[in-house]
């Protein structure tokens, strides 16, 4: 076992992750390296719309089938459920206003797509079968987890608001609209469709990633500066207990499912991990007075390499 939590741990020094600590580093040392408004913006749009479509091709090339429907409603109601969950603890837990705990509950219902091909690598690694339809259930999670904190948000930040259409401004917002709309091309399009854009959205892909971390990190950097009183013990005790009541939901959700070992465990991973790159991106957009600083520092320097380390080894042998 040491090797493999060795070898889970070396994920952790990758591009991606390492601009997000120069950006934060920067920050911190009080650098005046920054990304234009705009530019930051476009990736942001970007993010989305890749990681939309890879999702829609995934489940065109997997097609539907009665697993799959089962799998992809328990993701979804699971995506929908945890946010109200985090977001009742973190209530309890810290002294987060509302607006920023709905902003961090999102991330954890949403899910990490490296965390997730981490999870697919240690199944290889100890040889156990899972359904390839995850891969499309993993895209599936994506947008409810954002549709509930926006909810939050506005629910509980907008007091004296009249709820009527509050729905439809949800449902309309750019980002869930672009990522939503993204999704279904791609299911549409499929391979083919994959093929025609793929050196749009997969080749830069990474590069573009690498810059929005190194942005990411920026604004968590100054953030932290500007917030360090908020930053209570209570909040990373959550970040680390967040990710074991998700995967305990979602092993309950599989196990009435039927999912065979694999396959649970890698919902148990989606439902445990927290986005930082989906999720962020439309926080900005959408909830741009949230404080990047704690749901980015929670999500990405928290919870994420808590699974890589901890909850990997401990999922699987959960399920096993």
């Amino acid at each position: 076992m040491p090797s493999v939590i060795e070898t889970l741990s070396s994920n952790l020094l990758v591009p991606t992750i390492l601009f997000f600590v120069l950006g934060l580093l920067a920050a911190l040392a009080r650098s005046d390296l920054s990304i234009p408004g705009g530019a930051a913006k476009f990736m942001s749009l970007y993010l989305l719309l890749a990681i939309g479509f890879k999702g829609g091709s995934s489940l065109a090339e997997h097609g539907i089938h009665m697993d799959l429907f089962l799998t992809l409603l328990g993701g979804v109601a699971l995506s929908f459920v945890i946010p109200f969950v985090a977001f009742g603890l973190l209530r309890v837990m810290t002294r987060l206003d509302a607006l920023n705990a709905a902003a961090v509950a999102g991330h954890y219902g949403s899910i990490s797509i490296v965390t997730f091909v981490t999870a697919t690598s240690l199944l290889d690694f100890v040889g156990l079968d899972h359904d390839g339809f995850m891969v499309a259930v993993a895209a599936a999670m994506e947008v409810p987890a954002i549709l509930s904190a926006l909810w939050l948000a506005h629910k509980t930040s907008s007091k004296g608001v009249n709820d009527n259409g509050l729905w439809r401004d949800l449902l309309a917002n750019g980002s869930i609209v672009l990522l939503t709309g993204a999704f279904l091309i791609g299911a549409v399009t499929g391979g083919e469709g994959m093929q025609m854009i793929a050196p749009f959205i997969v080749t830069p892909f990474t590069g573009i990633l690498c810059l929005f971390l190194l942005d990411m990190g920026i604004s968590a950097g100054r953030s932290l500066i500007n917030n360090r009183d908020k930053l209570s013990l209570g909040l990373f005790a959550f970040g680390m207990l967040m990710p074991l009541i998700g995967a305990a939901m979602a092993w309950a959700v599989g196990a009435v499912i039927g999912l065979p070992d694999g396959s649970l465990f890698l919902f148990m991973v989606l439902s445990a991990s927290a986005s930082y790159i989906a999720v962020p991106a439309a926080m900005k957009i959408a909830l741009p007075k949230a404080e990047a600083g704690i749901y980015l520092t929670l999500s990405l320097g928290v919870s994420f390499p808590f699974n890589i380390t901890i909850g990997l080894p401990l999922y699987l042998w959960w399920v096993m």
